[in-house]
């Protein structure tokens, strides 16, 4: 949350995640213009750089200008071609829609109702539109792949028990792990991260769950492949300006946050992350996600972080057994017994 005075800030604990072990060293290549465009534009700029020349990256950088572009590409602009202008007009009547909406209070709500919307990082920001009108640059299509019936079984199987036990919820509502793609994806609040560089380490410290990714950097191949982590086994590497992480040794999760619904993640699952810095106040993001036990292609999304020293982030109450456990699992045995 930003420290101006126009953000409420929504405060809960957490347990700092360090994430450093995983297993082979696999590499997988971005299939996208865009990315091209952006490594050669870093490239003609200058970035400031450590004592050792590796671009310096660090410092806070906030994704929720991207919140407002859709996951993927709407069905009338399906195989048509979409300017700049076009896009931003896209992403503000998005942004305008989602702000006109009115909360009329708990009672009014389908579930337990949420806040209204000046509680949210989006209400108080413009949005900017992306080099794509959707976040999904993989498939070109902009579509996501579908789940494999094995994971469409899973989900359907989660949402029908999902408060029959603790095991059964979601990783993120038990405030253990959101995954790679809830953490770095934009979302409705705490968007913040806050990069640490060392000469051999990046540490991003994302405020949603007060999480802590540690990433090695030029550190050789992964750990022991008997070894799984809720975020995988993280290595980066640099390619001129772009950071490259690679993850792999991820651990099997029933229930987890993806895009658009949750999903399982299982342990065939690999991750490559591409951070390049286009210039002084914006970092480009890319995320590949390769998992056949869940999907049935691989797919990747694309977005800007902005560089935002003006905030701040607040401790996060959120740890494993909060509140939201025992409460959602007493209100379903409650319900059981009427």
């Amino acid at each position: 949350m930003k420290a101006d005075g126009k953000h409420v800030v929504t405060l809960r604990t957490s347990v700092s995640t360090a994430v450093a072990c995983a297993a082979a060293l696999l590499v997988f290549a971005f299939p996208t213009r865009a990315a091209d465009a952006a490594a050669k534009d870093s490239q003609e700029w200058a970035p400031p750089r450590l004592a050792d020349g590796q671009p310096d990256i660090g410092g806070t950088w906030n994704n929720v200008h991207a919140i407002h572009i859709p996951l993927q590409r709407r069905k009338e602009l399906r195989g048509k071609d979409v300017t700049a202008e076009e896009r931003q007009v896209l992403v503000e009547k998005r942004s305008d829609f989602r702000k006109a909406i009115q909360w009329e209070g708990h009672e009014n709500s389908g579930g337990v109702g949420a806040y209204a919307n000046y509680w949210f990082d989006w209400y108080w920001e413009e949005p900017l539109a992306g080099d794509a009108p959707q976040l999904l640059i993989e498939p070109a299509s902009g579509v996501m792949p579908a789940l494999t019936p094995q994971a469409q079984e899973s989900v359907a199987y989660h949402l029908e028990h999902l408060h029959d036990s603790y095991t059964t919820m979601e990783a993120g509502d038990r405030c253990i792990s959101r995954g790679i793609y809830g953490l770095m994806m934009p979302a409705a609040y705490n968007n913040g991260k806050m990069f640490f560089q060392t000469s051999d380490h990046l540490v991003i410290l994302s405020e949603m769950i007060h999480n802590a990714r540690i990433i090695p950097i030029d550190a050789g191949p992964h750990v022991d492949q008997d070894i799984e982590l809720w975020e995988g086994d993280p290595r980066g590497h640099w390619e001129g300006n772009t950071l490259v992480v690679e993850s792999a040794n991820f651990r099997s999760v029933n229930n987890l946050r993806g895009p658009g619904s949750r999903a399982p993640q299982t342990r065939k699952r690999r991750v490559v992350e591409r951070f390049t810095l286009v210039d002084a106040e914006t970092l480009r993001y890319e995320l590949r996600v390769d998992d056949p036990g869940t999907y049935e292609r691989a797919w990747s999304v694309a977005f800007s972080y902005k560089r935002d020293d003006a905030y701040q982030q607040y401790e996060y109450a959120c740890h494993e057994g909060n509140y939201s456990v025992p409460n959602s699992l007493g209100g379903t045995r409650a319900e059981e017994r009427r």
